[in-house]
C-alpha cells in the first residue's frame, strides 16, 4: 500500500483509515494489552528509553493495521483479472509483452495512492514520456479535446508548439493546480535547468463521489513520490493513483493500460495507452450489451419505472497515448482522435459534463528536437499513407485499457459514498452469453 510506503517517509499520521472492521479492532486491542504489559515492566526497570522504543514500535504496528486499505473491500487487485485473463481479446493486433503503455521504450509510470481518514480517496499518476531533460529536448506531442468540460493544464502551449516539455500528471479535479505547482518545482530541480518558464501538463477527473477533493489532498510530497516511483515495468491498474476514487459506467473504474505492436510488414511500431476513467455511457464489451444486461445505464429512469442515481454515471476520461513511431504533432493529433473512436466502442457518447482529453506523444529519438538551435533541425516523420495501422492500433489499445481499468478496479468506500466494483462472474456470464470471449481462437486473425 502506498500509504504505508509514505508512512516510512515520516508522514504516517495522515494515512490512517476512518473505516476498520472488527478483526482490526481486535488486533489493535491485543497490541494495546501488550503495550500495557511492556510499559509496566519498563516502568519497574526505570528504563525510559525502552518504554519509548516499545511505544513507537507498537504504535507503528497498530497504525499499519489501522491503515490497511480495506475500504470495505473483500478483494484485492490481485484477486481480479485483466481482460485477457478471461479470454477477452480486443481487435486483431497483438499486445506488447506487458500489454501496457510502458511497452513503448522510455515511457515510465508511477503512482501515489492517498487514503486518509474517512473521506480522502484519491491519488496522482505520473507518466514520464522519455529519458533525459524534457525541457531542453521536448517530445513531439498533441492534446486532442473530445469534450472540453475539464481543467486541463498546459493544453494551449502544446497545441501551439506541438511539444511536451514536462512529465504528465493525472489527478483529481481540484488537485490540478497544486499538482502543477509541485511538478514545476520538480522540473526546476532537474540537471541543466535555469530560470525558464515551464509548461506543466496536468489532467484530471472528478472523484468527488468518494473523495473530499475540496481539501486539496495532492501536494508536493505526493507528486514527488509518484515521479520517483515511475518505472518502465508493469503498470498497476484499477483503484490506484489517479484512479483511486474514479468510476466507469457507474461501477468502480480507475487506471487501465494496454498496448499494440504492429507486424514488421507495417513498420513494427508500438502504441501504448493509459487511461484514467471516470465517464459514463452504456457499457459494451466486444459487442456484448453489458450495461443493459446489468441494468445500469443512463436515462434508465426515463425509460422504465426504477430508482436510479443518474448522476453516478456521468464524468470524464483522461487518455495518454505513446508511440515509438516517428510522428510530428499534426499526425499525433490525428492519432489522438482515433483514441476517441476506441472510447466510443466501450459505450461512451461524451456526455455534456464529460471532459474527454487525449495526450499523444512520440518517443522516437529522430522525431525529438532540441529546444533551441542556430541551424535547421531535420526530423523524421511517417507519411500520411503509413498512419492507418497506427490508427487501428490506437483504437484497439484504448478500448482494452478501459476494460482493464474496470476489471482490475476494487470497491472503494468513504464517508462520502461508495464505488462498487463490477461483479466479475456476472460479467463473464454476459460475455459468454454473447460469444464475446476468445475471439482469437474462434475467429483467428490469419483466416
Amino acid at each position: 500500500m502506498i500509504g504505508c510506503q509514505l508512512l516510512v517517509m515520516g508522514n504516517f499520521s495522515q494515512y490512517s483509515h476512518g473505516l476498520v472492521d472488527s478483526r482490526v479492532v481486535h488486533v489493535i486491542r491485543s497490541y494495546l494489552l501488550l503495550l500495557k504489559t511492556f510499559l509496566l515492566k519498563a516502568f519497574l526497570l526505570k528504563a525510559l528509553l525502552l518504554k519509548l522504543l516499545l511505544l513507537k514500535a507498537l504504535l507503528l504496528v497498530s497504525f499499519c493495521l489501522w491503515a490497511k486499505p480495506d475500504n470495505g473491500q473483500a478483494e484485492t487487485p490481485e484477486d481480479r483479472p485483466r481482460a485477457r485473463d478471461i479470454g477477452l481479446v480486443v481487435g486483431v493486433f497483438d499486445p506488447g509483452p506487458l500489454n501496457a503503455i510502458t511497452d513503448v521504450e522510455g515511457v515510465r509510470v508511477g503512482h501515489t495512492t492517498k487514503i486518509v481518514g474517512a473521506d480522502i480517496r484519491t491519488g496522482v499518476t505520473a507518466i514520464i514520456p522519455a529519458p533525459g531533460n524534457l525541457y531542453t529536448h521536448p517530445v513531439p506531442a498533441w492534446i486532442h479535446v473530445g469534450n472540453g468540460y475539464g481543467k486541463m493544464i498546459g493544453e494551449t502551449q502544446v497545441r501551439e508548439f506541438g511539444e511536451i516539455e514536462t512529465p504528465i500528471l493525472l489527478t483529481c479535479t481540484l488537485c490540478v493546480w497544486s499538482a502543477a505547482n509541485a511538478l514545476k518545482e520538480w522540473v526546476y530541480l532537474q540537471p541543466g535547468m535555469g530560470e525558464h518558464t515551464v509548461n506543466p501538463i496536468v489532467g484530471e477527473t472528478n472523484d468527488g463521489w468518494v473523495n473530499n477533493m475540496w481539501a486539496d489532498p495532492i501536494q508536493r510530497e505526493e507528486v514527488f513520490y509518484a515521479l520517483a516511483q515511475a518505472s518502465s515495468g508493469r503498470v498497476e491498474e484499477g483503484s490506484v493513483g489517479a484512479g483511486t476514487g474514479t468510476q466507469a459506467f457507474g461501477y468502480k473504474g480507475g487506471i487501465g493500460t494496454s498496448s499494440r505492436v504492429l507486424p514488421p510488414s507495417l513498420g513494427g511500431y508500438k502504441v501504448g495507452v493509459l487511461v484514467q476513467t471516470n465517464y459514463g455511457g452504456i457499457l459494451s464489451i466486444n459487442g456484448a450489451p453489458v450495461g443493459r444486461e446489468l441494468g445500469k445505464y443512463p436515462f434508465k429512469e426515463n425509460l422504465v419505472k426504477a430508482e436510479f442515481a443518474g448522476d453516478s454515471i456521468d464524468g470524464s476520461i483522461m487518455i495518454v497515448v505513446a508511440t515509438d513511431a516517428p510522428l510530428d504533432a499534426r499526425n499525433l493529433d490525428r492519432l489522438a482522435q482515433r483514441s476517441i473512436m476506441g472510447l466510443g466502442r466501450t459505450g461512451s457518447y461524451a456526455s455534456n459534463g464529460s471532459g474527454d482529453y487525449v495526450i499523444a506523444f512520440s518517443t522516437h529519438p529522430s522525431a525529438r528536437r532540441p529546444r533551441t538551435s542556430d541551424q535547421p533541425v531535420a526530423t523524421l516523420s511517417l507519411v500520411n499513407a503509413s498512419m492507418s495501422p497506427l490508427f487501428a492500433a490506437t483504437a484497439e489499445a484504448t478500448e482494452e485499457a478501459v476494460y482493464n481499468a474496470i476489471f482490475k478496479a476494487t470497491t472503494v468506500v468513504s464517508s462520502r459514498g461508495r464505488r462498487e466494483a463490477i461483479p466479475i462472474e456476472d460479467l463473464k456470464r454476459i460475455l459468454e452469453k454473447y460469444n464475446a470471449l476468445k475471439w482469437d481462437q474462434i475467429i483467428p486473425a490469419e483466416d
